[in-house]
C-alpha cells in the first residue's frame, strides 16, 4: 500500500462512532490498513453519553431541509461554470429547492482539488472543474439552496486502473463493460474507506446531504463472477451463496458510510435501480431494495419511463409516464410500507427525450411529461423528486408543483 493510501487509511481508522452506548476507537498502537481495523470498546454510562456531544462538525453554513426536496441534477461543468447562475435561476423562481452536484463523477474523477492538508490530496484525483466549491455552497446558502454532494460509489475508471488490485481483472488487464467503463470491488474495506472520506469531505465543506450512485456491482457481472480475478476481501469466508456475499457487500457499505457520517450531521441516500424495488434483489448487482433502504436517509429509484421495457402491463413505457411512474409508486409503496423506520422516497425523474429507443418507441419529453410524472408521484403519496437531464438542460415552464 502507498503512502497516501495508508494515510488515508489511519486518517479514516481514527475517526470515533457512537453506537449503542459504546466508543469505538482505533487502537493507537497499530496502523490498520483498509483490510485490518482493530477497535476496542469503551463503555459509557448512557446519560453521559445523553447530555454530551462527543463530536459533531459544524461547516459554517446554514441550510435547512425543504418543506419536501425537489431538485435538479447538476453536473460539475455547471457548477464550476458560467451556466451555474443561470441553473440558480432556475431554482430561484420556481418551486424547485434543491442541487444535486457531482463531487465525485462518473470516471472516478474528484471535481475539485482537495487542499494541501487533505488526506485525499496525495491520490491525485482532483480535476478542477468546480474550482472554489466554498464559494459555490455559500451562493447556495444564499438562495437557501439545498445542496447534495453526488458520490459515485464503485464505477470508478480512474481508481480500478490506478490499483488494480481494488478492481476485477481479465486476464491480465483491468475489466471494462460494454461501455469501456470499470468498476472497483464492493467486497473491499479500502474501496468502502476511499469513499467515505470523499463523502467526510463533502460534508466538511458545507454540504447537507450525500448521495451514492452506483452503490451496486457492474450490471450482469453474474455472468462473469467465475471469470474474473478479484478479492473476497473480509467476505471470503461467508457461507452466504454467491447472491446474498453480494447483497452482503453492497448493503454493510450503505450501513458502515451512514455510520461513519453520523458526526456530520448529514443525510445519507442512495440511488437505486427502479426496477430493484419489484424484485426480492437484483440478483447480479447486490441492490436489495429493502435492505439498502433499511440504511439510509432517503432512497432516491431511478424511475425514469425511458429505462423500463414492457413492465406493469405498459408496452412501451416512455409513451406513458404518467401511468408508469404511477404504477411504480403502487409497488414501491408497498415495500417501504414493510419496513420497521422506512426512508424517505425521493425518486429520480425524467427530463430529457429518449430518441435513442428509436420511432413509435419514444416522444419528445417537455413541460406536459414533467408534470405527468410529478403528479403521478404525488398522487401515490410521494412529494419529493429530482429531475435528470445529463446535459442540464431543463423543461421550461413546469409547474413543479402541480
Amino acid at each position: 500500500m502507498g503512502k497516501s493510501w495508508k494515510w488515508l487509511a489511519i486518517y479514516a481508522a481514527s475517526i470515533s462512532l457512537v453506537s449503542a452506548g459504546s466508543v469505538y476507537a482505533a487502537e493507537e498502537d497499530k496502523a490498520p490498513d483498509f483490510t485490518q481495523r482493530a477497535y476496542h470498546t469503551v463503555e459509557l454510562d448512557s446519560q453521559v453519553l445523553a447530555s454530551s456531544e462527543l463530536y459533531k462538525f459544524d461547516s459554517g453554513l446554514d441550510f435547512n431541509y425543504p418543506d419536501a426536496v425537489r431538485g435538479i441534477f447538476v453536473t460539475a461543468h455547471s457548477a464550476g461554470g458560467e451556466r451555474f447562475d443561470s441553473l440558480i435561476n432556475l431554482v430561484d423562481t420556481t418551486d424547485l429547492n434543491a442541487m444535486v452536484i457531482d463531487v465525485k463523477e462518473d470516471l472516478g474523477y474528484l471535481t475539485y482539488i482537495p487542499e494541501e492538508s487533505s488526506p485525499l490530496a496525495e491520490l491525485d484525483m482532483g480535476q478542477p472543474l468546480i474550482k472554489d466549491p466554498r464559494a459555490m455552497l455559500e451562493k447556495l446558502e444564499e438562495k437557501e439552496i439545498y445542496p447534495i454532494a453526488r458520490v459515485v460509489v464503485f464505477k470508478d475508471t480512474v481508481l480500478a486502473e490506478q490499483k488494480p488490485e481494488l478492481t476485477f481483472m481479465d486476464g491480465e488487464q483491468v475489466w471494462k463493460n460494454n461501455r469501456g467503463d470499470s468498476f472497483v470491488n464492493p467486497f473491499l474495506q479500502e474501496v468502502w474507506d476511499y469513499n467515505v472520506q470523499i463523502a467526510i469531505e463533502a460534508a466538511k465543506l458545507g454540504f447537507k446531504e450525500i448521495q451514492f450512485d452506483y452503490v451496486r456491482f457492474p450490471e450482469g457481472f453474474e455472468n462473469r463472477a467465475d471469470d474474473l480475478s478479484y478479492s473476497f476481501g473480509d467476505y471470503a469466508d461467508s457461507d452466504a451463496d454467491p447472491v446474498q456475499r453480494r447483497v452482503e457487500a453492497v448493503t454493510d457499505f450503505v450501513a458502515y458510510a451512514k455510520e461513519q457520517l453520523k458526526p456530520y450531521g448529514v443525510e445519507v441516500s442512495v440511488d437505486i435501480f427502479g426496477y430493484a424495488a419489484t424484485l426480492p434483489e437484483a440478483p447480479g448487482i447486490g441492490q436489495n431494495f429493502s435492505k439498502i433502504s433499511e440504511n439510509v436517509d432517503v432512497i432516491s429509484s431511478m424511475i425514469y419511463p425511458s429505462h423500463w421495457t414492457s413492465y406493469f402491463g405498459i408496452d412501451k413505457p416512455d409513451l406513458a409516464p404518467y401511468q408508469l411512474v404511477a404504477e411504480y409508486a403502487k409497488v414501491e409503496n408497498q415495500v417501504l410500507a414493510a419496513l420497521e423506520n422506512p426512508p424517505v422516497s425521493r425518486p429520480w425523474l425524467q427530463d430529457f427525450t429518449a430518441s435513442y429507443l428509436g420511432s413509435g418507441n419514444y416522444m419528445r419529453y417537455g413541460k406536459v411529461e414533467v408534470e405527468a410524472q410529478i403528479k403521478a408521484l404525488q398522487d401515490n403519496g410521494i412529494e419529493e423528486f429530482l429531475l435528470w437531464n445529463a446535459g442540464n438542460s431543463y423543461s421550461p415552464g413546469v409547474d413543479y408543483t402541480p
